[in-house]
This record gives C-alpha cells, structure tokens and sequence, in this order.
C-alpha cells in the first residue's frame, strides 16, 4: 500500500485534476490520496477569517465570492451535469460559509481559524473524489476528522497517536485496489471540534497515515523535479538533489525548505518508510528519494525565508539576559504557537527572528513589553545555507545588509535587508 499526496498546485484547476486521475491509472495497487486545498483556496479562506474578525463582513462575503466561483468554475470545466449530486453539496458548504460570516466572531481566533479555513480541504477533496468516480476510477471519500484526533490547540494540532491509530486502522481496509481520497492537514478533538496541523500540514497528514498503517513509500507530488537545492522562486540554475538521508531531510525541512513540512520525516524514519519526491508533470521521473541514504555530503542547500521580523528583547534594567528572562521569553512564544526561526544573546538582549504573523505578534509584543524592553525591525530576509563556503555566502549577500549571523560547521543562518538607495552609494 502506498500514501500519495497532492499539494495545492497539483490541483489548481481542471486540467490538474484530470492529471491526478491520469497518475492514478498508472497504479494496480492499494493506495491512500491525500489532497491539500486547491491552488491558493487556503489564503483566501484566511482573508475570509481575517475580515470576519475585523468585522467586515461585505469583504468576507466578496471573498467568499472569489473562492465559491473559483471552485464552480473548475467543476464546469470538468464537465459535471448541473444536477448532479455534488452540487447539492457545494451548495450546502457555501451556504453554511455565507451563515458563519454573518453571525459575530468568538474571542477565539484559532478556534475560529480552524473551523472557515479547513473548508477548502473538504471542497477539493469532495470534488476529486467525484470526478474520478464520475470517469471510472473508482475512489471512496473519507473525512479523516473523523479519525485523525489531535488535542486542542487550534492552527498546530498535536496528534492524539493512540486514538488516531486505532480509528485509522479501523477505516483503513486495505484491500487489493482499494482507493481513498482524503483530506490533508485537518483533523478533531475528541468533541469533533475541526483543527488543523499546522500551515502546508498535509504532508504531515501522509506521514501520520504511513506510519499507522505501515505503508511501503509516500509520495509527494510537486510543480517540481524532486527535492531542489533551492527553491526556483528566489534561486536561479536550481540543481535536483537525487537522494537525501532523513537526518538531512529533517534538518532542510526544520530550517523551512519548502519541499517538505517540519514534521514529515520523523514519522516516517521510525518504521523506515521512504519518502519519494516528483513531478507531476512528469511522474515517470524518478524524482528524490529519501530514507536510509549514504553519500559524503550535499551540494549546498539555500533556504530563503522572507517577510521576517527580528524582535529586539532587552532587560528593562540592563541586567543580564539569564535563564529567568530567557523562561519568560520562551514562554511568552509558546504560549502564542509562534515558531522561532532564529535566536541569538548576548549578556543583555536577546534577539529573535520569527515569521511576520500579526494575527500573534503585537500580543507577544505587548506581554513581552511588560518585563522587557522591545523593539522589532521588520521587511527582513533569513537565508540558511546547508554545507555553504565562502563563494556561497557571497552569492547571497550582493546588494544585501548582514543584521544577524549564526553557523555551526555545516548550516549558516544570516537575516538580511535590501540595501536601500543611499547604501548602494557607499
């Protein structure tokens, strides 16, 4: 039995859908689909979230617009009959989506987040479940909700491992040419209450599944080759990486490699299930492997992380940052589910790099500003390079400010600015 797992752009509209139905045929044995959100449904739903909480309901609703006819407009394009059942059931989502935006909001941002952003999972997979059964691949649609449980903590769910064990292998009757399509990134508290897993969590959502059910491999299908060296949106002459350890694999994906999510790999690396990476545009390719690999080393790894703030911590009496203020800090990020990408100290200040969420930051902000004194300098960049050298370093830095250095023997991590016009004089 194998996991695959299409991402967003693997099913942006009708032509990808049809190309998951063509992969599909490829295959005469058991397999497990896991679908993300189509194309860029999950930031739209966040916009619908964000005015909903702001209390602007006429944007939400112009928002709501956009992704209910993004959505209709690819099943036109599949050809559905506009009396068939499944839109009875796009219907029926809408409705319930057009009903939330216009009662008012809890205090509960995540909670809330959770239940409007979830939907688009639930609409991709509704809709390829349908036209793949509609042209005689033979699928069946589960809610895995309702049985991947995590705790309660909304946006970055924690997996109730022997609870969601025992409900998956129960679902799961795996036999000879069996197909399910299922959602990636979602899954329940014990009261049904939707949560997800962290933004681009789906891949985690196929691991958890191959780990469960012992798959023999999980495949992640990309808009590129495999693993690249970079990624292509900020990188030029990107080189395909053939195969990766999973101690490499974690440590590209910790540092943000946007191939694979964080918390893929450990999963998988317990019952030594490989991961495989490839095209689906070209999915007779070999693509990445990853699992038990030897090699001397990679070719250099850049990571790029942009729209990053550097928060500025300093003591308020200028005595030293010790493990008293670094508990409070700590604490303070926990609480608020905001990862920290990079920190550094010296004796009195502490320094943080994090993503610029400000749905979380100016509340981390302020609690921190109680104790501390704090500034942010924000527009920043965080470049990770993998086995880099000096030539490396050089190539990322032209035209670029170093605010911040950190590096071991094998990883630098620098946060950077644009130069502006008055240093380009200099």
């Amino acid at each position: 039995m194998k996991i695959f797992k299409f991402g967003g752009a693997s099913v942006k509209n009708a032509e990808a859908v049809r190309n998951i139905g063509h992969i599909l045929g490829k295959y005469k044995e058991p397999i497990i689909v896991v679908i993300s959100a189509m194309g860029k449904t999950t930031n739209a739903l966040e916009r619908v979230v964000e005015a909903y909480f702001k209390g602007d309901k006429a944007k939400a609703r112009a928002e709501l617009d956009q992704i209910k006819n993004y959505h209709l407009s690819i099943v036109k394009d599949l050809n559905f009959d506009p009396d068939h059942a499944l839109m009875t059931e796009l219907s029926a989502i809408f409705k319930g989506l057009y009903s939330t935006v216009e009662e008012g909001p809890s205090s509960f941002y995540n909670m809330e987040y959770d239940q409007v952003v979830s939907w688009g999972e639930i609409l991709s997979t509704i809709i390829v479940s349908n036209y793949l059964n509609l042209t005689g691949v033979i699928n069946e649609w589960v809610d895995i909700r309702q049985y991947l449980k995590t705790d309660s903590t909304y946006r970055e769910g924690r997996v109730d491992w022997k609870l969601t064990a025992h409900l998956v292998r129960e679902r799961f009757c795996i036999n000879d040419n069996e197909l399910y399509i299922t959602q990636g990134f979602l899954g329940s508290t014990v009261n049904n209450h939707t949560t997800t897993l962290g933004r681009e969590g789906s891949d985690y959502t196929a691991a958890i599944l191959a780990h469960i059910l012992e798959a023999e491999s999980v495949t992640v299908w990309k808009d590129v080759p495999g693993v690249l060296n970079a990624d292509p949106k900020w990188f030029d002459n990107t080189v395909k990486i053939d195969k990766i350890s999973y101690m490499d694999a974690i440590e590209l994906a910790y540092y943000g490699a946007s191939v694979i999510h964080p918390k893929t790999i450990q999963p998988l690396q317990k019952k030594r299930i490989r991961l495989f990476v490839k095209s689906f545009m070209n999915p007779d390719e070999p693509g990445t492997v990853i699992g038990d690999e030897n090699y001397d080393h990679l070719i250099p790894s850049f990571i790029f992380k942009m729209d990053q703030v550097l928060i500025h911590i300093h003591p308020v009496d200028f005595s030293f940052i010790g493990e008293d203020n670094m508990e409070k800090i700590f604490r303070c990020f926990a609480g608020y589910g905001l990862k920290i990408n990079l920190m550094q100290n010296s004796a009195i200040s502490f320094d943080i790099c994090v993503n610029n969420d400000q749905s979380r930051i100016p509340d981390i902000l302020a609690d921190l500003q109680k104790d501390f004194r704090v500034r942010c300098t924000s527009n920043l960049e965080l470049i990770t390079i993998r086995y880099y050298d000096n030539a490396t370093i050089n190539r990322v830095l032209v035209n670029k400010e170093l605010m911040l250095t950190q590096r071991t023997k094998s990883i630098i991590q620098m946060v950077v600015r644009d130069k502006g016009p008055e240093d380009e004089k200099q």
